[in-house]
C-alpha cells in the first residue's frame, strides 16, 4: 500500500497493539539488538561511504568541517550531540535570517524549496539522505534508535503538553512520518505519526518501516 496521511490509520490496522508478540523490556532489549546487529554488520559498507562523501564534502565546499554536531532533543527531553554531513554553505547559519521570511514550515520548523544555502553535493546528499549517515554512530552510542521520531534541534521546552508523549522513546534515524509525508508536513501532523508509530510499536512494524525508508530514498525524496 501507497502510504499517505488519509490511508495510515487503516495501515497500522495491521499492526493492532494487541496481537503484539514482544512488549515492554523484551521488545526494546530485541529492538536494541535489531539495532546493533544491522548497523555492525553493515559497518564496512556505510563506513566506506562514510569516507568518500567527507572527502567531496572536504574537496568541493572548503571552509567548514564536512561532518558538524548539533544538539538535538532524545529520549526524555535529554540533549544530545547529533552527527551530520554538512549540506550547505560554510556561513549557513548566518543567512538564515537573510532567508527567514521564506520559510514554509510553522516556526520552530524551518525549510525552504530550494534552498540556496545548499551546495551542489548538498542537495544529493539530501534527496538521498545520505547527509544522516554519521548518525548510525550515534545509534551504536544507544543516543537513537533504527526507527522512532526524529529527534527536533529544539528544546522540550518548546513542545506543547501533548507533544512529549514522543520523548517516551529513543529518536530514530527514520520513522513512520518520513514514508508518509516526508518533509512537507508540519511539525504537529509529525507529532500525530510519531505517537501512532509508538501506540503500535513493534518489531515487525519496525522492519517495515526500514523497508519503505530504503523504497523512499531509491526515490530520493529526501526528509530532515
Amino acid at each position: 500500500m501507497e502510504l499517505n496521511q488519509n490511508n495510515v490509520t487503516d495501515w497500522l490496522a495491521d499492526f493492532d497493539p494487541e496481537k503484539r508478540i514482544f512488549t515492554g523490556q523484551t521488545y526494546l532489549k530485541l529492538k536494541r539488538a535489531m539495532d546493533l546487529i544491522l548497523v555492525i554488520v553493515s559497518a564496512p559498507l556505510w563506513l566506506a561511504v562514510i569516507v568518500v562523501v567527507w572527502a567531496i564534502i572536504e574537496i568541493t565546499s572548503p571552509g567548514a568541517p564536512a561532518v558538524f554536531h548539533q544538539l538535538r532533543t532524545g529520549k526524555g527531553g535529554k540533549r544530545f550531540v547529533i552527527y551530520k554531513f554538512r549540506t550547505m554553505v560554510p556561513n549557513a547559519e548566518e543567512l538564515k535570517q537573510k532567508y527567514a521570511h521564506l520559510n514554509e514550515l510553522q516556526w520552530p520548523d524551518f525549510k525552504i524549496t530550494n534552498d540556496p544555502r545548499i551546495t551542489k553535493i548538498g542537495g544529493f546528499l539530501r534527496k538521498t539522505s545520505l547527509d544522516e549517515l554519521p548518525q548510525l554512530i550515534n545509534i551504536l552510542k544507544g543516543q537513537m534508535s533504527l526507527v522512532g521520531p526524529r529527534p527536533t534541534s529544539f528544546g522540550a521546552e518548546t513542545y506543547k503538553l501533548w507533544h512529549t508523549e514522543r520523548l517516551d522513546v529513543p529518536p530514530g534515524l527514520t520513522g513512520l512520518w518520513q514514508i508518509v509525508g516526508r518533509a512537507q508536513l508540519e511539525f504537529d501532523d509529525r507529532l500525530r505519526l510519531d505517537i501512532a508509530y509508538i501506540d503500535h510499536a513493534c518489531i515487525w512494524l519496525d522492519i517495515v518501516i526500514l523497508y519503505k525508508t530504503v523504497m523512499a530514498v531509491f526515490q530520493q525524496r529526501g526528509a530532515h
